[in-house]
């Protein structure tokens, strides 16, 4: 399996150049808001998707079918990998899992690329998944401004939701989400959005609070990433402050504030030799579930990496029965 491209550039939640958008305008970057970012703002929004229209029919898998779809997105044709179990529905349709990739740098992002074991673990167990390309990431349309201080990844991942709860052959009341690295901030922000997701999975999440993102997040972003993007964090603390100076607003943006409203419960995993995202997200975010009456599981495998490349058969094999348990 290809490993993902580390995530060292998530403190800024900065992308590097997106293939079919180009360079990252300067009219998209100004019209970037921090407050964009806040979940009574996202609560707000309407994510009505689109019927996923075929691409791309794909060879298939061992007992699913696979192709590449696209949906709308704040008018952007956003593409993303489906996988459907062959044979008869059960009453109502599939259960489904939104899947949520983890950061790989943009302009070699490919649809059908990286992954693929992961997903295909779900699709094996007879769930539908849909893997969406965030914009500015492959055919994608929009521009990739990263997924911490600009909405656009949230918002397409919100649609990609909508999208499977119209889609005939899905079970909308029996959707889940998995997340990995940047995927996992993405599904903990989606889950306090829409408490409809009956459970969630992170490995190696991006879970903390923006108090953890800026202030216990040493990962140090690569040169490639344009400096407009990075200064979107630069951006954000100039004209809101820093969380410590004004805590109701960065407390605003982060879905810890808001795990009272989860619908469903938490599966997390890490390693305690990720080398991208601190431990700490993890330990934190589980003292939050607990403290807040909502259930969570907890896998922290020591000495491994950020994709858990030592017990990835065991990862998967808990991710898969926790959803068909909880799905």
């Amino acid at each position: 399996m290809t490993r993902p491209r580390p995530l060292a550039l998530a403190l800024l939640g900065a992308l590097t150049l997106a293939s079919p958008a180009g360079a990252q305008s300067a009219a998209a970057l100004a019209r970037v808001d921090a407050a964009q970012m806040s979940i009574p703002a996202a609560r707000q929004k309407s994510y009505p998707g689109s019927p996923l229209t075929v691409r791309q029919t794909l060879a298939p898998g061992v007992n699913y079918r696979r192709w590449v779809v696209s949906y709308l997105s704040d008018g952007l044709r956003i593409h993303a990998l489906l996988t459907v179990p062959n044979g008869t529905p059960p009453r109502g349709g599939w259960p489904a899992i939104v899947f949520n990739h983890g950061y790989i740098p943009p302009d070699v992002y490919r649809t059908t690329e990286r992954y693929v074991a992961y997903q295909d673990a779900f699709a094996r167990a007879g769930f539908v998944t849909l893997k969406s390309d965030y914009r500015g990431h492959g055919s994608s349309q929009g521009e990739a401004l990263g997924g911490y201080f600009a909405p656009g990844y949230t918002t397409d991942v919100m649609n990609a939701l909508g999208s499977l709860k119209r889609d005939p052959r899905v079970n909308a009341r029996r959707i889940g989400m998995w997340g990995h690295s940047m995927g996992g901030f993405l599904t903990l922000r989606a889950m306090v959005i829409d408490p409809s997701i009956r459970a969630g999975v992170i490995w190696a999440g991006v879970v903390g609070d923006y108090g953890t993102i800026l202030n216990d997040w040493n990962n140090v972003p690569p040169a490639s990433i344009p400096r407009r993007v990075l200064e979107l964090r630069q951006k954000a603390v100039a004209k809101y402050g820093t969380p410590g100076s004004n805590p109701a607003f960065w407390r605003g943006l982060s879905a810890n504030a808001y795990l009272n409203d989860l619908g469903g419960p938490l599966q997390l995993h890490i390693g305690t030799a990720d080398g991208d995202v601190p431990v700490l997200f993890h330990e934190r975010l589980v003292g939050q579930m607990r403290a807040a009456g909502q259930p969570v599981q907890s896998y922290v495998y020591p000495g491994d990496n950020h994709d858990l490349t030592r017990n990835l058969g065991t990862a998967l094999a808990r991710s898969v029965a926790f959803f068909k348990a909880r799905l």
